[in-house]
């Protein structure tokens, strides 16, 4: 068996390729997403699982509730429950390439309050908010462009090719949901 380079890889299913033509190559690009989807996702879903669960050393609902009282949210533990959810399936669907837009969404919402919340520590890591702003233009650039190949979506009707505008809706609704629920911050 030989291993081809991921840019001159064929696939005869023009349903996995995402293309309308069988034979479609997979391209650099595919696999660049993959990779992004990967580095962004994992994470994520990892902090969804430190808020939720307790896992890697995370403060669990309790923990995270009590935090999210600190800082101004009304309802500390369903705030915990509801952000450990948008980062543990939006990460997940990031990694997964599973709803692709709405996944980013998940993730650009939720990287919209860390920035309200951590806002005025400058830009520059450790008080600032870089690593939130670089998580939340990630997530809106994969809803934007889609998955690429590689990615559940490609076998899901509907979403099997992916359209701008599917994209733009599921930032502008993340961004929507992110306001409505500063607007209940202390």
């Amino acid at each position: 068996m030989s291993v081809l380079p991921v840019d001159t890889l064929n696939h005869s299913d023009s349903r996995a390729s995402g293309a309308g033509e069988p034979g479609t190559r997979l391209h650099a690009h595919d696999a660049g997403l993959l990779l992004l989807r990967l580095a962004l996702g994992l994470p994520m879903a990892s902090h969804g699982a430190q808020k939720l669960f307790g896992w890697f050393s995370g403060g669990g609902v309790d923990g995270t509730g009590q935090f999210f009282t600190s800082v101004g949210y009304p309802s500390g533990k369903a705030m915990a429950v509801v952000a450990g959810l948008s980062e543990l399936l939006g990460g997940l669907g990031l990694a997964l390439g599973l709803l692709t837009p709405l996944a980013g969404a998940a993730v650009v919402g939720i990287m919209v309050n860390a920035v309200a919340v951590k806002w005025g520590g400058g830009f520059f890591a450790p008080t600032g908010v870089e690593y939130e702003l670089t998580l939340a233009a990630g997530a809106a650039a994969l809803a934007l462009s889609g998955p690429g190949r590689l990615a559940l979506d490609a076998h899901l009707p509907g979403v099997r090719t992916h359209r701008a505008g599917y994209g733009v809706a599921a930032v502008a609704l993340g961004v929507l949901v992110a306001t409505i629920v500063l607007l209940f911050r202390a």
